[in-house]
């Protein structure tokens, strides 16, 4: 048995889709038309800088998913058992259940990004090694009763959403033991009660689209089980302001396989591997379960470069001399300009020693020093621990002083 994944946001990256646009030329000029940009030139280009703002980064990601799905459906002519999708890519896994035609699921996730986009008052944050209820008990202990858990992304990586002013306040409430708290960039406290509104909102225009049944069983976020055929419209809705359940799916999943004797695989069909590895760190999870408590601790090359840093001297590094403004703008720039995050990582760290100062570009942080070397967290971020603040930086967001 096997399910197609289809990753959400979060995975998007400059070079995506590649040859896609070309190969589904047609369906490009769809989407280009509904969209009132060219969605080619936004992935391979993204000449304005457009495409991690929410707003541009669902329908991104909608069509590469799209059109991943197309060509792999064309290639081999079988479809799969089951699909799943995370938070947008829900859409994707309802669209290959034929629910609705490529249109329409553009102009879903067109809405659906405006209205997530316009709630900017909230932030997030990944929580790594601590389990739901050592989080939830955390919360309540500190009285940060305006924060939800949003994402169960496996049992040891749970993201929060809420408040902007508690999620500043809950990273000095996540920093004991192997605990680990990743401030992530985002406008709004998406999958959380805030989204409410943008629910609501949600849910008139869905009204206008004509919805079919699943051909396809389809895992929803909210429920963590098969779509009943009514329940399109609620669960799509619900998801902007309800947990997404990635785990308790992925789990439900190899479930069904073990209990038919045909264990289950899985495959992501978009850009990148970040659900492939989610599935696989679940399925270890799962395994060992009994004798970690439900809690499992990070890989031991994550704990390796994020616990201890290396005490390296910086003296003769042209990249930490006095006069080398000039140079770090041009390296800032080459980071960026790096699709793949494993590259970012090895760059920064054959560039830059443990001890850098920086400066974030979008919070007001401007006297920083790296603790350790960058990594790739969560399968696709590459990202760096702060001494002092005791949390890390997308690469991307930091300049180095």
């Amino acid at each position: 048995m096997n399910t197609y994944m289809f990753p959400g946001q979060g995975s998007q990256a400059k070079g995506m889709g590649g040859e896609l646009f070309d190969e589904f030329s047609e369906l490009t000029k769809k989407a280009d038309k509904i969209l009132g940009y060219s969605i080619k030139e936004l992935c391979l280009e993204d000449p304005r800088r457009e495409l991690n703002k929410t707003q541009f980064t669902q329908p991104a990601l909608y069509v590469v998913n799209a059109f991943s799905y197309f060509k792999e459906i064309n290639e081999t002519g079988k479809k799969p058992n089951y699909v799943v999708g995370h938070s947008l890519g829900e859409f994707n896994a309802l669209l290959a259940a034929e629910c609705f035609d490529f249109e329409a699921g553009l102009k879903l996730v067109k809405k659906r990004g405006e209205l997530m986009s316009q709630a900017t008052e909230g932030g997030m944050a990944a929580i790594m090694n601590a389990s739901r209820e050592e989080i939830e008990s955390t919360l309540a202990k500190n009285n940060l009763n305006n924060i939800d858990l949003a994402n169960f992304n496996t049992l040891s990586q749970i993201v929060i959403s809420g408040d902007i002013e508690e999620i500043g306040k809950a990273q000095f409430c996540f920093q004991e033991g192997e605990v680990l708290y990743y401030p992530l960039n985002t406008s709004g406290a998406f999958h959380s009660r805030f989204m409410q509104d943008s629910k609501e909102k949600f849910l008139k225009y869905l009204k206008r689209f004509k919805l079919s049944a699943p051909k396809i069983p389809v895992i929803s976020n909210v429920t963590a089980r098969p779509y009943l055929n009514d329940e399109i419209e609620k669960n799509l809705s619900e998801q902007i302001a309800s947990a997404v359940r990635w785990c308790d799916s992925i789990q439900y999943l190899i479930q069904i396989g073990d209990e038919n004797s045909d264990p289950m695989s899985f495959e992501e069909v978009g850009h990148g591997d970040v659900l492939t590895k989610l599935a696989a760190k679940i399925q270890e999870e799962t395994q060992s379960l009994s004798g970690q408590n439900g809690k499992a601790a990070i890989s031991e090359e994550e704990t390796e470069n994020v616990v201890e840093a290396k005490n390296e001297s910086t003296e003769n590094s042209p990249a930490n001399s006095a006069d080398s403004t000039e140079i770090r703008t041009d390296i800032v720039e080459k980071i960026r300009a790096l699709s793949d995050a494993e590259d970012k990582v090895k760059f920064w760290n054959e560039t830059f020693s443990i001890g850098t100062k920086v400066k974030s570009t979008i919070m007001d942080y401007e006297d920083l020093e790296t603790r350790t070397e960058a990594v790739v967290l969560f399968g696709h971020r590459a990202a760096v621990y702060m001494k002092d603040y005791n949390g890390y930086f997308d690469l991307d967001e930091i300049t180095p002083m």
